[in-house]
C-alpha cells in the first residue's frame, strides 16, 4: 500500500470514528481547549509561562505542554505567530474573577468570612 493510499484510508477511518484528519495549515482558536485558549490569550497580551502558571495556579510545566499541544493545533512555532491566527475567540480570561482574592472567595461557602 503506498504512502497515498494509506493516507486516504486513515482519513477515512477518522472520519468514521468522527474524529477529523489534522491539517499542515494554520489552524483556528476554535480548534484548542479551554485551557488552551486561556494560556494562548495570556501570551498574546505578553505573559511569558511563568507569570502565566503563576496566574492559574499551575505549574510552568502545565503551561509549557499546553503551549504544545495549541502550537501543534494551530499550526504554528513562536509566540509572535499568535498575531496570524484567526482568534475569534482566543482572548484571555484575566481580571478581577482571576486574581488570587477572587478566586478564593468564589470558592468559599456563600456566607462564609
Amino acid at each position: 500500500m503506498g504512502v497515498a493510499a494509506f493516507a486516504e484510508r486513515a482519513s477515512r477511518v477518522l472520519r468514521i470514528t468522527g474524529d477529523f484528519p489534522q491539517t499542515n495549515g494554520p489552524g483556528t482558536a476554535e480548534q484548542l481547549n479551554a485551557q488552551e485558549t486561556q494560556i494562548a490569550g495570556m501570551a498574546r497580551n505578553g505573559l511569558f509561562n511563568p507569570e502565566t502558571a503563576t496566574r492559574l495556579f499551575i505549574s510552568p510545566r502545565t503551561v509549557q505542554y499546553h503551549w504544545w499541544k495549541a502550537f501543534t493545533k494551530l499550526g504554528i512555532t513562536s509566540r509572535s505567530q499568535l498575531d496570524r491566527v484567526p482568534q475569534p475567540s482566543l482572548t484571555a480570561r484575566e481580571g478581577p474573577e482571576t486574581t488570587p482574592d477572587a478566586l478564593c472567595q468564589r470558592a468559599l461557602p456563600t456566607g462564609a468570612p
